[in-house]
């Protein structure tokens, strides 16, 4: 008999667990059979919503713990030329418990960003152009990622996260808009001219991401806004 799914209820803006700073992960923690059945429902919820991350403050856990994944079917009807732009590609599903990012390129990379706990928005967001994540997988055995492009935007979005930081933070205001007003007015147009015609300053666009991270502090495509 196929086992029923259960998918977990993401929370959304102004629920304060999304502004509070989530506890680390002890070693034990992580191979509990609590924690690996968590792990199994934000994977199955990310999957549903869909999204290409989830972290635990998310569904209501204060936990320094985020899984990621970027499908293959969310990018195979993207342009190439679309993904050249983004450093796109598929990523495999990823767990990383207490994850600590350093950027690692004083470039930024500016494009539209969605979460799924604020549902139905999505504003131009910079991001740095690469990153190293630092933290342990779900064995509980040290990792270290080094990411480009869409991936390193992916792991920057979801440790923010665990820092009580939303991608309204760091966002370019007035891009702020919802996605349905991205799809009918925006989605097919260059980052430039959006930026031109929403009159976003050329030293707004290169404004410089967050600081790093230390463990402490038609329509969209499916899979295209993050956790």
């Amino acid at each position: 008999m196929e086992r029923e799914r259960v998918l977990l209820k993401i929370v959304q803006a102004g629920d304060p667990i999304l502004r509070r700073v989530a506890r680390p992960l002890s070693t034990e923690e992580i191979l509990s059979a609590d924690t690996q059945r968590l792990i199994e429902l934000m994977r199955e919820t990310m999957r549903d919503a869909p999204g290409v991350g989830l972290a635990a403050p998310q569904i209501g856990e204060s936990a320094r713990l985020v899984v990621i994944e970027d499908r293959p079917e969310y990018v195979k009807d993207v342009p190439a030329d679309r993904l050249a732009e983004r450093e796109r590609s598929p990523v495999p599903f990823r767990v990383l418990a207490n994850p600590t990012l350093t950027l690692l390129d004083e470039g930024t990379a500016l494009f539209f960003e969605g979460c799924l706990s604020l549902s139905g928005f999505v504003a131009l967001t910079p991001r740095a152009l690469a990153v190293r994540v630092d933290g342990l997988d779900e064995r509980g055995e040290a990792v270290t990622v080094t990411a480009r492009g869409w991936y390193a935007r992916i792991l920057q979005h979801e440790i923010d996260h665990l820092d009580g930081t939303l991608y309204v933070d760091r966002m370019l205001a007035r891009s702020f808009m919802t996605q349905a007003s991205f799809a009918r007015h925006w989605q097919d147009a260059s980052i430039a001219a959006v930026c031109a015609d929403l009159d976003i300053s050329p030293a707004d666009r290169v404004r410089r991401p967050g600081r790093a991270s230390g463990g402490q502090p038609g329509s969209p495509p499916p899979g295209s806004w993050s956790g």
